[in-house]
């Protein structure tokens, strides 16, 4: 075999929780209940334009956790049998990004630039001048950059958008059959998707992938030929930085949550439930742990771990595989050390529900305290989670930033949001300005935590069972789909 597959511990973790969330699919499914609620989510606009684009996101993420090494050629003398491998360690998304991964520059270019940002002491006819230099990759296919750069780049946007209208319009033929009625024309379906007269908002579904794609077309157009979003330092395409980044964010917001919600659900539960002595140990606890810096806390934490990191090179093969267990960690102790604040809204959130009178009756039946809290408290605190858990979601981006800014973040050897920053913060000093890395890791981001939120809002009006009796509804013609 000429590769051999690397399992990290967040790959296992990323597609573990995958295969939960498919598995959860597959009980709403089956459930009907599950089924009509997740329907009255899904009937928001905002929420399926949310969910279009972290859908997007995911799949990038997905790409980026499937690792490999390649096999090095057999040596001279080599044992039959014996296969080596590089140290390297790539991803199906760097197979994707192949070619502008290859595309590495000298140092700073700006967006679509042919030409260095940085003026160097270049030979001209025998005499030395101080001028940018030509890019190796980016525009080197222009003769003459000056004269042949416009047009070049507007040929090739063009092009981007003619594939994308292309495909938007596939995607309005598509639609149009889902939302078509049996028997129904598709003209009058598309009509109807387009006036918004459909249960399911496919307009707003149809516009959120097709502005995807009339922008994502053009960027993959230049992006073989041209740095889109310019370079770094150290000559790498920031594009490809920020795409890699993604899957360190959805890595922090997710694996975090997960440490964070089993432990501040169960304790906030049970404190709010029990009271007396439980109640007291549980808040005596998080009110120790919300009393120190929560940056110092898990700095400290850090630290410890990666000095055991540091003194056990042996167990890593490769520098990825080092770096990796470092974030797995990091994200576990981002999750140990904040889950005081979720606890406290559980908490004060269960001493209200044990008040109301399906808890008192359940209690006067004579159901046990356990059956009590899995079935009426939990179903009934979820939606306060869930939207807590989404909403710290840029939360825990940010502690990644800040810990990176101190050192005791995310690995350099990995890409993320807030090493980008962190890098920018000297690079917005220089003259020229060096804006482009900071732009591009800022708009990733505020994406990917809008959509987040916006998704997290629509699933929390559906599953809050206060608010559903005063969700404002929207007219709806039942014979479109």
């Amino acid at each position: 075999m000429g590769f051999k597959f690397v399992f990290l511990w967040t790959d296992l973790a990323l597609w573990a929780l995958i295969a939960a969330v498919s598995l959860y699919g597959w009980r709403v499914w089956r459930q009907p209940s599950l089924r009509a609620t997740w329907r009255v989510a899904l009937r928001d606009a905002a929420t399926v334009g949310a969910g279009a684009v972290l859908l997007l996101f995911l799949c990038v993420t997905a790409l980026d956790s499937v690792h490999f090494r390649r096999a090095l050629p057999p040596a001279p003398g080599q044992a039959a049998g014996t296969t080596f491998y590089e140290t390297r360690t790539e991803s199906l998304l760097d197979l994707v990004l192949a070619r502008p991964l290859a595309m590495r520059e000298s140092s700073y270019s700006r967006p679509l630039a042919t030409h260095g940002l940085l003026k160097q002491n270049l030979e001209r006819n025998g005499q030395s001048v101080r001028e940018t230099p030509r890019l190796q990759f980016g525009g080197a296919h222009l003769r003459d950059p000056e004269a042949d750069w416009a047009g070049d780049i507007a040929l090739r946007v063009a092009g981007g958008l003619a594939v994308a209208a292309l495909v938007a319009a596939l995607l309005s033929l598509v639609i149009a059959r889902v939302a078509a009625a049996p028997g129904q024309p598709l003209a009058a379906a598309w009509q109807a998707v387009m006036r918004g007269r459909t249960a399911v908002p496919w307009r707003a579904l149809w516009l959120t992938l097709s502005l995807t794609a009339l922008l994502v077309g053009p960027v993959i157009a230049l992006m073989g030929h041209y740095h889109v979003c310019g370079t770094d330092r150290t000559g790498n395409d920031v594009l490809v930085q920020a795409l890699k980044s993604v899957r360190t964010a959805f890595v922090i917001g997710t694996l975090s949550t997960l440490a964070t919600v089993p432990l501040a659900l169960g304790l906030g539960v049970l404190a709010g439930f029990l009271k007396g002595w439980v109640d007291e140990a549980v808040q005596y606890v998080y009110t120790v742990i919300t009393s120190v810096p929560n940056v110092l806390l898990i700095a400290a934490c850090v630290l410890m771990l990666q000095v055991f990191i540091d003194t056990h090179g042996e167990l890593f093969d490769t520098g990825l595989e080092r770096a990796d267990l470092k974030m797995f960690l990091l994200c576990i102790i981002l999750g140990l050390t904040g889950w005081a604040t979720l606890c406290r809204l559980v908490r004060a959130e269960t001493l209200k529900l044990r008040e109301l009178e399906f808890v008192q009756a359940a209690e006067a039946f004579g159901v046990s305290a356990r059956r009590t809290m899995l079935r009426h408290i939990v179903p009934n605190v979820m939606h306060l989670v869930l939207i807590t858990t989404v909403l710290n979601f840029s939360d825990l981006i940010l502690y990644e930033a800040v810990l990176t800014y101190v050192g005791v973040g995310v690995d350099p050897n990995l890409s993320s949001f807030g090493g980008m920053i962190n890098l920018s913060r000297n690079e917005m000093s220089l003259d020229p300005l060096v804006w482009w890395s900071f732009a591009t890791a800022f708009g990733f981001m505020v994406t990917l935590v809008l959509a987040a939120n916006l998704f997290a809002d629509g699933v929390r009006d559906a599953f809050d069972p206060r608010a559903r009796a005063f969700r404002p509804r929207r007219a709806t013609t039942p014979a479109a789909g």
